[in-house]
């Protein structure tokens, strides 16, 4: 099984302060990918442990996390303890992870922000 990294940066959401877009906001995820670049659902039950997130924006510390999935919902999870730190993607298991591609994230006010996918390479 490979892992791969695949970096989503802010995308254009007209109607909030990131309509232009933001490249230094975004998400760097560590996930198996199926050769279609879906997430592999069978590969990540088998390494989930190695499935992390990490938030970054140039106003915050990042933030790390792992990729969590609950039923066929998936979203990223801060924090074990608390499920109010959960950012939900909407979709996520339908979605192709390839450059050009694009990701709804719910951030931790609610607001559905659209991301880019820029990068996806074999995770060392």
């Amino acid at each position: 099984m490979t892992l791969s990294r695949i970096v989503m940066r802010l995308a254009r959401n007209p109607g909030t302060e990131f309509a232009g877009g933001d490249d230094h906001r975004g998400y760097a995820l560590t996930a198996p990918l199926t050769p279609d670049g879906l997430l592999d659902a069978d590969a990540y039950a088998k390494a989930r442990s190695e499935c992390v997130v990490r938030r970054f924006a140039p106003d915050e510390d990042a933030a790390d996390g792992r990729l969590a999935r609950r039923g066929s919902r998936w979203f990223f999870d801060y924090d074990d303890e608390d499920a109010s730190d959960d950012e939900p993607v909407h979709r996520l298991g339908e979605h192709r992870f390839a450059v050009g591609e694009y990701v709804t994230v719910t951030d931790e006010d609610g607001r559905p922000l659209t991301y880019k996918v820029v990068e996806v390479q074999a995770a060392d």
